[in-house]
């Protein structure tokens, strides 16, 4: 089975225009695996993109201050307004001076009177516009429009997250094992897309009695064999142990992790396949082992190739093959059940170019406990010897 596997749904509710991949399809991580119409929000965006400028414009304007020539032109108008307030205030005492010698009618008294109020006004205008020009914008109007470029700033962030729901994408390395939509298809939020299987490495789910589950443990090693696999032994790892058994058959779910390979003909593993697991379980007993390299397979049953020198200490001899059957793995080394000895020379490099009496010269010989300490272990093994040839 799969390590992991995902069901990938839409996010959002619109009409699927692109669909690129297949049923059998290897994706990687972030890749496309379908794209919805985007349309509306596009046009949506670049009103929002068009806003942000504009307000970050008047930002920059506020946070400048006052031109010097608004200054300049605040004051011209000063200027203005104290020459017209200077002829008013002439003006209505000439008239003042007139009506209390009743040679001015009331009329044009209280029009000079009025014309003087309007030029006071207009001078006191006047002062407090320059005074704003000078000071500048209010600390607080410029807050509140870096708000506003914020706010807009956001608005754009949203429009872009619902744009990036639009393109669904793969949440992990793994290969397309069903596909649920096509071009044209409209999805609602939520409506599956495609399945997804990671299988670059793989669990075989294995039901273990209650009475062997003790002496199990995650990392312990395990030998699997896979009956469309003939010739392939491989080794894994306990990686999970459920600690809930099945209540009908109190058998306890484990799973053993292998490392899946590419062959010319795709995966080697392939999710749905029986396999057979032999798992340490058991009282510690002692057991003949050899390096996993020393078995060649690929035959109707494994074999070993064992190496008769000629004389006692003589590094030439004849490679007699052992068919052997196999047993728990062991770190590096694995358990074998055969006519082979303890201390009989085993071949582990150029075993599989060997024939049955062929001669050979053993040109390196390698300490068994070399081969220990490969895996999750700590019984100790008895190994047959080993040789180079």
């Amino acid at each position: 089975m799969p390590i992991r596997g995902s069901t990938v749904g839409s996010g959002v509710s619109e009409r699927v225009i692109e669909f690129p991949v297949n049923e059998g399809d290897r994706v990687a991580k972030g890749q496309v695996l379908a794209k919805l119409r985007t349309a509306t929000l596009e046009i949506d965006l670049a009103a929002a993109r068009a806003e942000l400028e504009a307000r970050k414009q008047n930002l920059a304007e506020l946070e400048h201050g006052t031109r010097p020539e608004e200054i300049e032109q605040a004051k011209a108008k000063l200027m203005g307004a104290e020459a017209l307030t200077t002829y008013t205030t002439t003006r209505l005492n000439r008239f003042k001076r007139l009506f209390e010698r009743d040679r001015a009618a009331s009329d044009e008294y209280n029009e000079a009177v009025s014309a003087h109020d309007r030029a006071l006004a207009a001078r006191k205008e006047a002062q407090e516009a320059l005074k704003l020009a000078i000071e500048g914008p209010r600390k607080e109007k410029i807050a509140q429009t870096r708000a506003a470029v914020q706010a807009q700033q956001e608005e754009i962030r949203r429009i872009e997250d619902e744009i990036g729901r639009h393109r669904i994408e793969a949440p992990f390395d793994g290969y397309v094992i069903a596909e649920h939509t096509e071009i044209g298809q409209w999805l609602d939020k939520g409506s599956p897309v495609v399945e997804l299987a990671e299988l670059d490495s793989v669990d075989v789910r294995a039901l273990v009695l209650e009475d062997y589950i003790r002496y199990l443990r995650v990392g312990t090693e395990a030998r699997v064999e896979i009956g469309a696999l003939p010739g392939e032994s491989l080794t894994g790892q306990v990686a999970l142990i459920v600690p809930q058994a099945d209540v009908r058959s109190r058998c306890f779910p484990v799973k053993v992790r292998l490392q899946n390979r590419d062959t010319p003909y795709g995966l080697l593993l392939k999710a749905g396949m029986f396999a057979s697991v032999t798992l340490p379980v058991g009282k510690v007993t002692s057991a003949l082992l050899v390096p996993k390299d020393a078995v060649v397979l690929g035959g109707p049953r494994p074999l070993v190739y064992v190496v008769d020198p000629e004389q006692q200490g003589s590094k030439r001899g004849k490679a007699r093959s052992v068919r052997v059957e196999l047993g728990i793995a062991f770190q590096g080394l694995i358990q074998v059940k055969g006519t082979i000895k303890a201390g009989e020379q085993v071949v582990v490099q150029g075993n599989e170019r060997l024939h049955p009496d062929q001669e050979v010269l053993v040109t390196e010989q390698t300490d068994p406990e070399a081969f220990v300490g490969r895996g999750p272990t700590t019984t100790s093994p008895n190994p047959a010897g080993s040789a180079g040839g």
